[in-house]
């Protein structure tokens, strides 16, 4: 069948790569996967090697069908669950995983156009992940896990998460290739420790208004939250200069500003 664009189709064809996300992913026998976009399913051929159960998300009803036929075995032993639907409206926690839900990983060659959503759904989830590792385009592996410009998406991955850039994946790793390059990212260590400190929602309030305006300094952000006056204040305490954009500041002075905040 040939890829379609429509829903951002690009076939992982090379076997390394494959190996390198299951080596990433630390799997066991015991381990519950997720796997998002199970393709033609050549990593779900390698994720059912390791673990005791994969759930695989896929849109497509053509590579359902495909599916069913190439994996019968493992989905009548109970140990491959299909599911035809968006992973965007996907009910999660994953209720087919069973009660080993807590503990599962997360496993996706994802569509580029949906990677900032995707984050956002999984990390937030009431049940999240363990960990997750995906293949997603280079560029955005890299905000996330390397710049020193921070983002809202790489400040969001952070908060719940410890993200390690594994490796670069040259186009030609797919069918079709696509225009740019991917990499395998790692989000280990997933929780809301974090928010033990500090409020989740107030947290990404402050942040997105710091956000909300590019080309703006964060002070002209956030000053429609607060008088500049007490926004210079709690720059002072927080270390923060005032002619600082959001993406210089560091999640752990973006902790300290929310919390002069409240």
């Amino acid at each position: 069948m040939r890829p379609k664009k429509s829903l951002g189709q690009n076939f992982l064809t090379s076997q390394s790569v494959v190996d390198k996300i299951v080596e990433t992913a630390n799997l066991d026998s015991k381990d519950v996967v997720l796997e998002v976009g199970p393709g033609k399913g050549v990593l779900t051929q390698a994720l059912l090697e390791k673990v005791g159960k994969v759930v695989a998300v896929e849109k497509d009803d053509a590579l359902i069908y495909i599916l069913k036929e190439k994996f019968a075995k493992e989905i009548e032993e109970g140990r491959l669950i299909l599911v035809n639907d968006d992973i965007l409206d996907f009910d999660l926690p994953c209720r087919q995983a069973g009660p080993q839900l807590s503990d599962s990983k997360i496993v996706a060659n994802i569509p580029y156009y949906i990677t900032g959503e995707f984050l956002r759904k999984t990390l937030s989830a009431d049940v999240q992940p363990s960990q997750m590792v995906l293949l997603v385009q280079k560029e955005v592996a890299e905000r996330v896990a390397r710049s020193k410009k921070e983002s809202i998406l790489s400040l969001s991955v952070k908060a719940y998460g410890q993200p390690k850039y594994i490796q670069t994946v040259k186009a030609g790793s797919f069918n079709p290739a696509p225009k740019v390059d991917s990499a395998v990212l790692s989000i280990e260590n997933i929780s809301r420790d974090f928010f033990k400190e500090v409020n989740e929602e107030k947290f990404f309030k402050v942040i997105k208004t710091g956000f909300a305006h590019k080309r703006k300094l964060l002070l002209s952000n956030l000053s429609v939250l607060k008088e500049k006056e007490e926004i210079k204040k709690a720059f002072t305490e927080a270390q923060i200069n005032e002619k600082a954009r959001a993406e210089e500041l560091s999640l752990e002075q973006w902790l300290q500003l929310v919390a002069i905040f409240s």
